[in-house]
């Protein structure tokens, strides 16, 4: 690991992992998607990147998973075949939802380079006996759009190198 790989998210594949061509990389990201899977690999033509990693905030089986979020990001990623890296940098996205629906919008304050977001909730009520319980508890956390991504990348050899400035 070198000096800044931490704060920018960056992951190195094994040393004796040879890397695969760009095709086979874009098949290994393409190939996360999963309907047990709350986000979606997609073609990223339309942002002008090579594909995007957004979050199933508007797929109705995926509400509850989701609960109120207030943001929910995006990765999206450049194929650098020359370098046998994937550049990824992260949009954040406010969610307004309106009768139990998600509305997303850009978010006003602009967040781009590596987001790393945790966040827990929990529902607490009170019990038979009048005792405090937790009824339902939900953590959600960036690194499980990501983590897979960069497995998929790595596992083909390729660097997963994260953007905190400069252009994807």
């Amino acid at each position: 690991m070198r000096l800044l790989d931490w704060l920018t998210g960056t992951k190195r594949p094994l040393s004796e992992i040879s890397p695969q061509s760009v095709e086979v990389v874009r098949a290994a990201l393409l190939g996360v998607n999963g309907p047990d899977r709350p986000f979606v690999v997609r073609d990223g033509r339309p942002e002008n990147v090579d594909l995007v990693a957004e979050w199933k905030i508007a797929d109705a089986n995926w509400y509850g998973y989701f609960g109120n979020a207030a943001t929910v990001g995006r990765t999206l990623m450049r194929l650098d075949a020359s370098r046998h890296q994937v550049r990824s940098a992260d949009q954040e996205w406010s969610v307004t939802w309106m009768r139990g629906t998600p509305q997303l919008t850009l978010a006003l304050r602009c967040a781009r380079g590596q987001i790393n977001k945790k966040s827990y909730n929990a529902t607490f009520a009170r019990d038979g006996q009048g005792k405090l319980a937790e009824e339902s508890r939900r953590t959600f956390s960036a690194g499980e759009l990501k983590s897979p991504l960069q497995e998929a990348v790595t596992g083909a050899g390729w660097t997963w190198r994260g953007l905190v400035m400069g252009k994807l």
